[in-house]
């Protein structure tokens, strides 16, 4: 045996616990007559998509959660814990079990650096893999939408940290943290494998039941097959890939992309804004912060929801346009309104109307944010990336999202401490060179298939 059929059966064996979990998923079609009832809601390809999309949408609910658990909490944490502004910073920017109970049982603050440290592993699979497997399953006419799915779920779990926050302690907060990933491990033994990520392994006979499942039993998926067939073959002359072969355009260029926008949805300053909105709020004189801050995040779940209907419709590129250069207006908007802020008297008018129009900007920020360079990303992401080194390159591009991600957590308190103004003029000038990358680099992608989408690199 070949060591490329080792493989191959090493990989089945491997995934053989989740290939005959759920007997719908592992029959081919001369096994369909003796499946169950059970498997009668899965009759329809998008029924069958869509069940699988709000299974993993779990994931993506802790990892919003986990993401909108510091506003809220921090304030009650650092005063029970006697934390330093430095270690709670530390906390927050490492954003899943364990990690919510060593947080709702902490004594101390080591507690919170591992649980905080073992959700940020978490999250961080949840963040790369959710969206590829989306985009893996979907046909490509949904595929934007229900990628979006994916941040759509991130929302909601950070609102649901907004609003849980407002009526429980830190510590019963991070035991409902919980639950989105109790619920989460035993419905993934009831999804299909990606279709694609079989192909790849060379389970032919499993990867076209798969996609059969995921399509309808009475669908007809020669053509899919064979497009993804004729993709792997044209990909597959070496099945091993180097740092070396990034070098490749086809290769160089859809990473260069994927990972640019990752890196600029951090420094738009989003996830600074959103962990310490209650801070930004009652620095701009709102007396109930944390109630102003769960209304931004049900309006971040409004837009988003906008975006999952829009996405498939408008096209990925017409919307980050919109969404960046709307990002762009508002945070000059804030970084005005703090700017006079700091030279007006406070008990007057005109202090007061900047603490307005300092807040209309923020949620202008939010709703633009939501509305594309939020979801759009890692849709493109997950899109763009040629199959052979989507394990290797998405890692990258994850890694790149995830350090900016902290370096502006990290560095957002700080900021706001030395400037209000200047912090916002900061994320003003990253996201306006943004609207420059989305118009010159980043391709439109809507009703192309991933194998038309990666084949156009080439």
């Amino acid at each position: 045996m070949s060591s490329r059929e080792d493989g191959v059966e090493d990989a089945r064996e491997l995934r053989k616990p989740f290939l005959h979990t759920g007997s719908w998923y592992k029959m081919n079609s001369r096994q369909s007559s003796i499946m169950g009832s059970s498997s009668q809601f899965l009759r329809d390809s998008a029924i069958s998509v869509v069940a699988c999309v709000l299974i993993v949408a779990l994931g993506p609910i802790q990892f919003g959660f986990t993401c909108g658990y510091s506003s809220p909490t921090q304030a009650d944490i650092i005063r029970d814990l006697h934390l330093s502004i430095s270690e709670s910073l530390m906390i927050a920017a490492i954003p899943n079990i364990i990690g919510w109970l060593s947080i709702s049982f902490a004594k101390e603050s080591s507690f919170l650096f591992m649980g905080r440290l073992l959700e940020g592993f978490g999250v961080g699979i949840i963040s790369y893999v959710v969206p590829v497997y989306i985009a893996e399953i979907s046909p490509q006419n949904m595929r934007g939408s229900l990628g979006s799915v994916n941040q759509l779920s991130v929302t909601i779990g950070i609102m649901l940290a907004y609003l849980l926050g407002l009526f429980v302690s830190w510590r019963v907060l991070a035991v409902l943290g919980t639950l989105p990933c109790l619920i989460l491990i035993p419905g993934l033994f009831f999804i299909p494998e990606s279709p694609r990520w079989l192909a790849k392994m060379g389970m032919m006979d499993d990867f076209e039941a798969s996609l059969q499942v995921l399509r309808g039993f009475d669908t007809d998926i020669t053509n899919e097959v064979n497009e993804i067939k004729r993709s792997l073959q044209s990909s597959s002359k070496r099945t091993t890939v180097r740092f070396a072969d990034l070098k490749r355009r086809r290769y160089w260029f859809p990473l260069m992309v994927g990972i640019g926008l990752l890196v600029l949805q951090q420094l738009s300053g989003i996830n600074g804004i959103l962990f310490y909105s209650s801070n930004i709020f009652q620095n701009a004189g709102i007396s109930s912060s944390n109630l102003a801050t769960f209304g931004l995040g049900a309006i971040q779940v409004l837009a988003t929801g906008v975006t999952t209907w829009l996405v498939d419709k408008a096209g990925r590129r017409v919307l980050l346009i919109v969404s960046t250069s709307g990002i762009t207006l508002s945070l000059l908007i804030v970084a005005i309104a703090f700017y006079f802020e700091g030279i007006v008297p406070r008990d007057g008018n005109l202090y007061g109307i900047m603490g307005i129009l300092s807040l209309v900007g923020l949620v202008a920020m939010v709703i633009f944010f939501s509305l594309g360079l939020g979801a759009i990303p890692w849709i493109i992401m997950s899109e763009i990336l040629p199959v052979n080194i989507k394990g290797l390159a998405g890692s990258i591009a994850t890694l790149a999202n995830w350090l900016s991600s902290w370096a502006v957590t990290m560095t957002a308190n700080l900021l706001l401490g030395w400037s209000s103004a200047g912090t916002f003029a900061i994320y003003t000038v990253i996201s306006a060179f943004t609207v420059f990358f989305v118009s010159l680099w980043v391709p439109e992608t809507r009703g192309r298939t991933l194998e038309e989408i990666n084949s156009s690199f080439r």
